[in-house]
């Protein structure tokens, strides 16, 4: 318990960012190739559903615009509502500011794997119930770990992580004259180089599984990353509840 509580803690390393910044990779591969398989979008792709709005404003199809504006939408509230939870919890004292976007996450993930079959159904938006879900959580999810790891880890799409890998071979195979001094030599971040291939081999690999898991078993595939995001994001929380059971004991309080 009180190592898992260090992955959602709040304070911060190195190691507990890429533990966390890669069981959250796993996630969003899964999420993002399994919703794909249920819902024919990629979730989690906001590039695309922005070209999306952009291309069927120009065509006037406003079933698409629809679409896109509403994953968004969705998307930028799901980011919202994380900075309004761990700005909340930083301004009560909480420990679990960072748990507790996690645990709202694990929720909607589990509530999707258990009820998705319901929301099918369509919105304003013109798309599924489950798409806006979804695409409230990768964004609830992004900007979690953005905040975890003042923006150095990004865990909903690959773009940004790819580039980054690109660059960090670059100097890595870059050829450093022995003459220049030691001092001009480029050299690569090992650590960030590692991080990075870490980040997109988990978030390929849960693709696989999620893949795997929505074609054979259906919505409830995503249950057991619910499991695992709530087994992360409970040991702050309760340590944040004993903590304040204390506190409110030893002054007397009412609990």
């Amino acid at each position: 318990m009180r190592r898992l509580r260090h992955i959602t803690g709040q304070h911060r390393t190195p190691f507990t960012n890429r533990m966390l910044g890669g069981v959250l990779a796993f996630t969003a591969g899964a999420v993002n190739a399994g919703g794909f398989l249920l819902i024919g979008l990629y979730t989690s792709h906001m590039t695309g559903f922005a070209s999306m709005l952009a291309d069927n404003l120009v065509l006037g199809n406003a079933r698409l615009v629809l679409g896109a504006l509403g994953a968004l939408l969705a998307f930028v509230a799901g980011a919202a509502f994380t900075a309004v939870l761990v700005n909340w919890s930083r301004h009560h004292w909480l420990r679990s500011e960072y748990a507790l976007p996690l645990l709202v996450e694990a929720v909607l993930l589990m509530v999707f794997g258990l009820m998705g079959a319901t929301m099918t159904r369509q919105t304003p938006f013109a798309v599924p119930l489950a798409l806006l879900v979804l695409a409230f959580t990768m964004g609830l999810q992004n900007a979690l770990v953005s905040k975890v790891s003042s923006s150095q880890i990004r865990t909903t799409h690959m773009t940004g992580v790819i580039t980054d890998l690109g660059i960090e071979l670059g100097k890595l195979l870059y050829w450093n004259r022995s003459a220049s001094p030691p001092e001009s030599h480029v050299r690569a971040n090992r650590a960030k180089l590692n991080l990075l291939v870490t980040l997109l081999g988990l978030f390929v690999t849960g693709g696989l599984a999620g893949a795997l898991a929505f074609k054979y078993v259906g919505f409830v595939g995503v249950v057991p990353l619910a499991l695992v995001l709530m087994a992360l994001a409970l040991p702050p929380l309760f340590a944040d509840r004993r903590r304040v059971l204390r506190m409110r004991a030893e002054a007397h309080l009412p609990i």
